[in-house]
């Protein structure tokens, strides 16, 4: 279990949002609604009076945490051996590219993918011009 919450590792530890900011009732609510049964469409649906981009920063966040959680449960079983290449079923195969290391699209290793990806994610989660912490002041494109 040790290995799991290591941040070299694939697993990361949860973004979350202050207590008593805009944003942490935002993501109470959206946890709210996603756990009431209601219906997916009501249930990301912004909230009257509410910033759309603070809206959808939260869903970003959250649906980063839970891709993360469930990576780290399989990510034990996906190793360069038993996965040597990153697909989506037999006719896709994704290539890693990030114009730094990476320059052309190539073939790696599902775990190596996956870790570049996560990584990657997270650079843009933290990145203030484009998730700022102080809501209501995304940028606008």
């Amino acid at each position: 279990l040790k290995q799991v919450f290591n941040k070299d590792k694939t697993f990361r530890p949860k973004r979350k949002f202050e207590p008593g900011t805009q944003r942490f009732e935002l993501h109470k609510r959206a946890q709210a609604s996603l756990h009431s049964g209601l219906d997916l469409k009501a249930a990301v649906q912004l909230p009257r009076g509410e910033d759309q981009n603070d809206w959808v920063a939260v869903h970003v966040v959250d649906f980063f945490n839970r891709i993360n959680l469930i990576y780290g449960t399989i990510c034990e079983f996906c190793t360069e051996r038993t996965c040597p290449v990153m697909s989506g079923g037999p006719k896709y195969e994704y290539r890693w590219q990030d114009d730094v290391k990476y320059k052309k699209p190539t073939a790696l290793p599902a775990p190596q993918y996956m870790n570049l990806l996560m990584d990657w994610i997270e650079l843009q989660i933290n990145n203030e011009d484009i998730f700022p912490t102080n809501v209501g002041k995304c940028k606008e494109e």
